[in-house]
């Protein structure tokens, strides 16, 4: 009996397996429109926390006109607001957008830690836990409203991100 038929077999296996590694290790994204959405992801919270963020690797307008992000809901959580952190001496200080501006041709990060921008959940149903997923939509002014999945992460670099 030849083994030659299960080679092509093997290697699809094989090629099946690297992408799924590779799209573990690059994220996950959606489109809205011209709108590239990025790995949007959440930091875990502590038990009791009513609060929580959705941050994204990044939010990249690929198209030749402006958009806006309006607004955004989830089920986890009653209402979500547009924050923007800055540093104010040694007290980091948030305030609530009406919608964040997102110019043709940029890329925006919205990550965690530090001042920038991020998606404030209030009002959460219960704690967000490391390896969770939940479903959040976004409402932008051109590009319509798109859902995407938010990965519960603790960042590379450790502790969650607290508010």
């Amino acid at each position: 009996m030849s083994r030659r038929p299960l080679r092509p077999l093997r290697r699809g296996l094989l090629g099946a397996l690297l992408a799924t590694a590779a799209g573990l290790a690059w994220g996950h994204g959606s489109r809205a429109g011209e709108l590239l959405i990025d790995h949007p992801y959440a930091t875990p919270t502590p038990a009791g926390a009513s609060t929580g963020a959705v941050y994204f690797r990044a939010i990249a307008n690929q198209g030749r006109s402006a958009d806006r992000l309006l607004g955004a809901s989830t089920p986890v959580a009653e209402r979500v607001e547009i924050h923007r952190s800055t540093l104010d001496g040694d007290v980091m200080r948030m305030r609530a957008l009406e919608a964040l501006e997102l110019p043709p041709g940029e890329r925006l990060l919205l990550r965690h830690g530090g001042a920038g921008v991020h998606l404030m959940l209030l009002g959460l149903k219960a704690p967000l836990r490391d390896g969770e997923r939940f479903p959040l939509t976004l409402r932008f002014e051109r590009a319509g409203s798109v859902e995407v999945m938010v990965w519960v992460q603790t960042p590379r670099e450790g502790g969650a991100h607290q508010h």
